[in-house]
């Protein structure tokens, strides 16, 4: 175990030292001390070649007004220059100065001096024009220090107390010191070409030095007992080791891919660290070396992205089948995806006659990190498996990517990132049924049919392709959203007439109680009346005084249908009917019953109250039916009779979803994700043929709870009650998927893969 902990590139901080102890305070001044005499040295030899890299600029100006530019600036450099070697050297120590008293912080830029609105444009642009000339030269020289400066870092965390030092907290790594230098050129007055050459020396004279200031601090701390076994070059075997290719082109095993040595500042600082960490563990630990290998120079990046655009242009000269669905493409392209390194090093050799040893450690593990990524594309049960197969066609143009550009892993907006993301995102919603014209996958295959054939090494093409890719989505949400509204006010629509259907049914449900009703009575009630009792509802409203009174007539209309026994009761009846009639007549007329229904209605209830009364009926009445209502005209569909719902509502009880007590446990739990669930959310569902569907949770009705899905075409797929989603979800037969970015899941994936692999290893160590 100790041997591999020595292996390890991850640095054991458990010796620490007190920084206020004695041997801490005096280990910081002997770096402040090495850092202020060699860089006293390096800005001094730097403005001595200032006026003769001027003067020959001067020399061979396009014109006279250029010419004067670079004369002015060597007037200006020659009578600042004490100024500003004071300022820098100034800066520099209390850098130091601070660091030694744990004031550790990032060095941040000062801003700029007032100026008048005339001047705003010009200097926002030169403070541009410079933060990009510091961006670049920090960026290039932390790369090609990476070996030295991590070492810096590590033996400074350690006399620091454990504290984590890093390349921008670091004062004498690049970052800081270009930095200071920044704050000295403020007292230089030239014009920007000027400055930015006097940046271009501070890079040639001072920076491109530093390896020797960091080769000098960390012997200094390795004398003094600092982490001596620290090791810096990968560990090597046979042949490999003889040439020393791998320490001359910065291939050391504190090194991580340039992919994961990007901004840390990021909110992708944590896992990138922790990535930086597992990749330096899994080297320490090889598990599958690259086969047939010899002894050879490292493959420089030109070479790699060469040998890549030769494999990619072959990529591209493979037809995809349309709608790919067959479990033996996928297969074909995870083969493709696994080996992709090896036939990368047999097309180097092929390109150069000799296959290389070795790749550089910084190169092979952005090979291993893009592999990864695409081998979880292929594995991500969140996309349909035809777009598996196409998003994984990618692999060659996203590893050239990462190659060109070191921080594609590190940054969210990166073009590359956004456009992987973004098809991402669009597979995810597709599937064959809402996607029958096949314009989504037609549009998916063309960006990726792109990539492969078009793309060189020019960057830009990520952002072309991922605003058309923007374009094509929003035309599509456009439309669906449209349709979505639809489906939504449909079903609100719907919902609502439901609702009143249920509560005129309730409302005469509960009025009738237990009595027993004649067949006339109960028919214009479950049928005519309850039709009105919902149009009431959905015009006026159930606290409107129209519905008060129709319920009273549903209680006088009751009330009319008791025996008359005495007097007194044959009063009040007859009191009753003229009520009853000019109600009927009102509500009848309301739900499309036609004049001739109404009076034949009427008149089926007057002989049934002639026979309440005890009045004789005439002869050719006698044989009238009254044991049912007339057959009224064709009523509009949104009114139709609901005696269906009346009859749910009296066996409610046995349609009831079942208590919570009652609900089994796997459906419970499905019960609370369901809950969590917001609009927006896709979906997949599976039926019994097992045909898949995706859809998204597009509305939550407020009135009965349920869930409205459709698909990315805006229509409906199905709804759902809480309750009924859970069972469908609890029975394998919905999943929810995932809502954040493709780059995010993946690298949380590959962060717990590499997890796993550290663990395996070190348990059989």
């Amino acid at each position: 175990m100790k041997e591999a902990s020595e292996q390890s590139n991850i640095v054991n901080l458990s010796q620490r030292l007190d920084p206020s102890s004695g041997r801490g305070g005096d280990l910081l001044n002997a770096v402040r001390s090495i850092a202020t005499r060699r860089l006293q040295q390096y800005i001094g030899n730097m403005f001595e070649h200032v006026d003769d890299a001027l003067f020959d600029l001067a020399e061979k100006a396009e014109n006279n007004a250029a010419q004067m530019h670079y004369f002015d600036g060597m007037r200006e450099v020659r009578k600042r220059r004490p100024v500003m070697e004071r300022s820098y050297l100034a800066q520099v120590s209390r850098d130091l100065n601070d660091f030694v008293s744990g004031q550790r912080t990032t060095t941040q830029n000062s801003p700029p001096p007032s100026l008048g609105n005339a001047e705003l444009s010009l200097v926002a642009d030169n403070e541009l024009e410079e933060s990009l000339a510091i961006t670049s030269l920090i960026g290039k020289n932390e790369q090609r220090l990476t070996r030295e400066l991590f070492a810096v870092n590590q033996r400074l965390s350690v006399i620091c107390g454990g504290v984590k030092i890093e390349d921008s907290t670091n004062p004498v790594g690049p970052a800081v010191l270009a930095q200071a230098f920044r704050q000295s050129m403020r007292e230089l007055n030239a014009d920007m070409r000027v400055k930015l050459i006097i940046y271009k020396l501070f890079d040639r004279y001072v920076m491109a030095s530093l390896d020797e200031l960091y080769q000098e601090v960390n012997a200094e701390l390795m004398r003094a007992g600092v982490l001596p076994q620290l090791r810096h070059e990968v560990v090597r075997t046979g042949s490999a080791a003889a040439g020393g290719a791998a320490a001359s082109a910065g291939a050391t095993g504190t090194e991580v891919p340039a992919t994961l040595a990007a901004d840390d500042s990021e909110a992708s600082a944590e896992l990138l660290q922790t990535l930086r960490t597992l990749f330096g563990a899994r080297r320490a630990h090889p598990t599958v070396p690259l086969s047939g290998m010899t002894a050879g120079p490292l493959p420089t990046p030109n070479e790699l992205i060469g040998a890549l655009s030769v494999l990619q242009s072959q990529a591209a000269s493979v037809p995809v089948a349309t709608m790919i669905a067959s479990g033996a493409a996928s297969m074909e392209m995870a083969d493709q995806v696994l080996h992709l390194k090896e036939q990368l090093m047999s097309q180097l050799g092929s390109l150069r006659g000799q296959r290389p040893g070795q790749i550089a450690t910084i190169d092979e593990d952005t090979i291993d990190l893009v592999g990864m990524l695409f081998e979880f594309i292929l594995e991500d049960r969140n996309l349909p498996a035809q777009m598996q197969v196409l998003l994984a066609r990618l692999q060659i143009p996203y590893l050239k990517a990462a190659i060109l550009d070191r921080k594609l892993f590190a940054h969210r907006q990166h073009p590359a990132r956004r456009l992987l993301d973004g098809l991402a995102d669009a597979a995810k919603s597709w599937s064959e049924e809402s996607d029958r014209d096949g314009r989504l996958h037609d549009t998916v295959k063309s960006i990726v049919d792109r990539l492969l054939q078009e793309f060189d090494d020019d960057l830009t093409i990520f952002d072309r392709l991922s605003a058309e890719l923007q374009q094509f989505q929003e035309s599509n949400r456009r439309r669906a959203e449209l349709a979505e509204q639809r489906v939504a006010e449909s079903t609100r629509g719907r919902e609502k007439l439901e609702q009143a259907r249920r509560r005129a049914a309730r409302e005469i449900l509960n009025r009738i109680g237990d009595h027993s009703l004649p067949p006339l009575i109960h028919g214009v009630l479950s049928r005519a009346w309850a039709n009105y009792l919902v149009l009431t509802i959905l015009r006026k409203g159930e606290e409107s005084q129209d519905f008060r009174e129709a319920l009273r007539f549903v209680d006088a209309f009751i009330a009319s249908t008791k025996p008359v026994r005495t007097p007194d009761a044959k009063r009040d009846l007859r009191q009753l009917l003229p009520g009853i009639e000019r109600a009927l007549r009102k509500g009848l007329s309301n739900v499309a019953f036609q004049d001739a229904d109404i009076e034949r209605l009427l008149a089926q209830l007057h002989t049934f109250y002639r026979q309440q009364l005890g009045d004789a009926a005439p002869a050719t009445e006698q044989p009238q039916a009254l044991d049912a209502a007339p057959a009224p005209l064709p009523i509009p569909e949104s009114i139709q009779p609901i005696a269906q719902t009346m009859a749910d509502l009296e066996d409610e009880t046995a349609n009831a979803e079942p208590e919570a007590a009652e609900i089994a446990p796997e459906v419970r739990e499905e019960l609370e994700h369901v809950k969590a669930l917001k609009a927006g959310v896709w979906l997949e569902f599976n039926t019994q043929d097992e045909h898949f569907e995706r859809a998204k949770l597009s509305w939550i009705s407020p009135m009965s709870g349920r869930y409205l899905f459709v698909n990315r075409r805006g229509l409906k797929v199905a709804d759902y009650s809480p309750y009924e989603l859970a069972t469908v979800m609890a029975d394998g037969r919905a999943r929810i998927l995932a809502s954040n970015a493709l780059f995010d899941r993946a690298m949380d994936a590959i962060v717990d893969r590499l997890s796993h692999e550290d663990g395996k290893t070190t348990d059989t160590e």
